[in-house]
């Protein structure tokens, strides 16, 4: 009973957002959102969450073009939390220099790192690295296959056709944890699930639109991968990367959290041609019990956690707390919120659904 309910990980994770407010015009300086994140850290260390994700990215709305180096700095500062990007683009970057990096916080935080690998939904950084986005699969496929080598053994040989080859050097300094944990991010790419079962690493869906429970077959295709290709089921890890806020009521919570979300969302939806702007009506769909935004009271998000983990069998959930620039004194409320109210009501309920067969 209390081994399932302790496999339900709970964390947050973030693109270190840096845009303007909505409402009040304000913007908070990169600078100063990278000392807010390592304030986040600490707290959700504090507060008994899990883990917590930085993602990549190389534009102006975001201060997290570099995770490793701001979960190194909290890396000291925390005791028990998993210290992961959210995600690395593996494709863009050199899968040394990760696991260097990530080892190097793994040592720092005695055994705490992770690292997320995804091809990048955002592209910025294939030209600014100097990579061609007709490359975009091989380079993955690629440099996972490196990443991985480097993961299991200290000296290296490897060749490939985009990165020049390794005659049996070694990789330092060497994790803590032998393998250092790799996850595979996908949007909901098939074949990224197929590829991650087939590998037996961990998988994280980002479940930001439409129904959660629809990635039921992609979490399936996952499994089947996993089971024909040798590995223990039960050992496969799943998680979900879903945007949501919580507050101390409701009506707090859905005021609060739409326009920044709103405003954020219809900016990606015209970069990328999605058509209308977000709007009221799309975002109070989405917070229904069966959407995928995780907005409301901590009694409220905790039934939905635990309706996602029904539905996908998750053993992790990253909430996703700001979508636009959030008041930073709001973020730490939710994280405390989320830490002391929500992952308790989460595990109680699945040790009762456990217990009642």
């Amino acid at each position: 009973m209390a081994e399932t309910a302790k496999k339900m990980e709970i964390g947050i994770s973030t693109f270190l957002e840096a845009t303007p407010h909505p409402v009040t015009g304000e913007t908070v300086n990169h600078a100063e959102r990278l000392r807010n994140a390592v304030e986040e850290i600490v707290l959700a260390d504090q507060v008994g969450l899990d883990v917590y994700g930085i993602g990549e990215h190389h534009r102006p709305d975001y201060a997290g073009s570099a995770p490793a180096i701001v979960l190194a700095a909290a890396a000291g500062m925390t005791k028990n939390i998993r210290l992961t990007s959210a995600v690395t683009v593996l494709s863009s970057d050199d899968p040394v220099r990760v696991y260097q990096q990530f080892a190097t916080i793994d040592g720092i935080s005695n055994g705490r790192a992770e690292i997320m690998a995804g091809r990048g939904s955002f592209v910025e950084s294939f030209p600014l690295f100097g990579y061609s986005l007709e490359d975009y699969n091989e380079l993955f496929d690629e440099k996972l296959e490196l990443l991985l080598e480097i993961c299991k053994s200290e000296k290296v040989t490897w060749r490939g056709g985009h990165r020049p080859a390794i005659q049996n050097l070694g990789v330092y300094p060497r994790a803590v944890q032998e393998p250092l944990p790799v996850w595979i991010a996908t949007g909901g790419n098939p074949e990224s699930a197929i590829r991650a079962g087939m590998l037996g690493l961990p998988v994280a869906f980002a479940i930001i639109g439409g129904m959660p429970e629809s990635f039921a077959p992609l979490v399936d295709l996952y499994k089947r991968a996993a089971i024909q290709a040798g590995h223990d089921p039960s050992k496969l890890q799943i998680a979900s990367h879903s945007h949501g806020f919580v507050a101390d009521t409701m009506e707090q919570a859905v005021e609060s959290f739409y326009l920044p979300t709103a405003a954020q969302m219809t900016k990606i939806g015209s970069e990328r041609g999605w058509g209308r702007p977000y709007d009221r009506a799309t975002y109070d769909a989405s917070r229904s019990l069966r959407g995928a935004l995780y907005v409301g009271d901590p009694e409220y998000v905790a039934e939905k956690i635990v309706l996602l983990r029904k539905n996908l069998g998750l053993t992790r959930f990253f909430l996703h707390v700001n979508v636009g620039t959030m008041p930073h004194r709001e973020v730490l409320r939710a994280i405390e919120l989320l830490g002391t109210k929500v992952a308790p009501i989460v595990h109680k309920e699945l040790a009762r659904l456990e217990s009642n067969g």
